[in-house]
């Protein structure tokens, strides 16, 4: 016989992408949001995400160094981190806090855990939530042309009228975190990545739509909050650039839903009646944590199965 077939262990389907391939596109749909945030918010901005770049790679260098790992720094997932943390920044923090986030980020979220593909939280939501409960004034303090002022989704919890115009939160020119003001280049960015096959339209959109719907079924802000609840604070580049780790987000398309859901609802309740303007890290940071149950309980039958209680399912062995 001429055809020889050889047996080998799974996984028998690969895909075409690489870890660093991955990651070398997300840094492509992330950088026009950052140019444009450099542009509108100075050149201070730069520096941020420079401090949180370097200092998210030397840490990760620095522990992997110090146990003797084999370094991972090729794969660009330290980059992505560094940057996303920035982008979620204002641009008036001091360095050191920005340094001191990436540290965290990389050590205590994702290395602890072993590493890439092993955390159990967004690395770079969960070091901007340590850094807005130790330094909430820094965090929350916004400048634009040098002027400090409240961002859209302040002045909306304060119940006060948002002078910035739908243009401007399309372009980017109003005060916000680095990388999340430009919600034309964010969107561009994210269908960017769902062109490619990179993430799926399933969590940003149903996110996106259902913070969105709840909003105005809550009356957060006015009349011309739905609108404004999805081009102002960090929805779109949590949906579409965070919810959407690969780790901490579930692997079915039903868990997708509800893991987006899920999400969408946290941050309308958040921002309506929590003590944050803005929900989008804690919701997201919550729904990480309940990504394996969600796994657990939408996991597909196996052929050939028989079919299980779905209240029992996770009594299984």
């Amino acid at each position: 016989m001429s055809t020889k077939f050889v047996v080998s262990a799974s996984p028998h389907v690969h895909s075409e992408f690489t870890t660093k391939g991955i990651m070398g596109m997300v840094i492509l749909a992330l950088l026009p949001a950052g140019v444009t945030g450099v542009y509108f918010l100075g050149l201070r901005s730069l520096a941020v995400i420079a401090a949180c770049i370097i200092a998210c790679v030397l840490s990760e260098w620095a522990w992997q160094k110090l146990l003797h790992r084999k370094s991972t720094l090729s794969d660009l997932s330290a980059v992505v981190t560094g940057l996303l943390l920035a982008y979620n920044l204002p641009p008036t923090i001091p360095i050191w806090m920005a340094v001191c986030g990436s540290v965290f980020a990389i050590i205590i979220v994702k290395q602890f855990y072993g590493g890439i593909g092993c955390n159990i939280v967004n690395p770079a939501l969960a070091a901007r939530a340590m850094m807005l409960i130790s330094w909430p004034t820094a965090m929350t303090t916004w400048t634009i042309n040098g002027i400090s002022g409240a961002t859209p989704l302040a002045a909306m919890k304060a119940g006060t009228q948002v002078n910035v115009s739908i243009w401007n939160m399309f372009a980017g020119n109003m005060a916000g975190c680095i990388g999340e003001t430009s919600s034309l280049l964010l969107i561009l960015g994210g269908a960017y990545l769902i062109w490619e096959g990179v993430i799926s339209w399933r969590i940003p959109v149903v996110y996106i739509a259902t913070a969105a719907i709840l909003a105005a079924l809550f009356n957060h802000g006015g009349a011309a909050l739905p609108l404004h609840e999805i081009l102002t604070g960090g929805l779109l580049i949590g949906a579409f650039f965070m919810a959407t780790d690969y780790t901490t987000s579930p692997m079915t398309a039903k868990g997708q839903y509800i893991y987006a859901f899920g999400c969408g609802l946290l941050t309308a309740l958040i921002r309506t009646w929590g003590g944050y303007p803005e929900g989008v890290s804690f919701s997201i940071l919550i729904m990480n944590v309940a990504v394996p149950l969600i796994d657990q309980y939408t996991e597909p039958r196996t052929l050939g199965a028989p079919k299980s209680n779905f209240f029992k399912r996770g009594l299984k062995s």
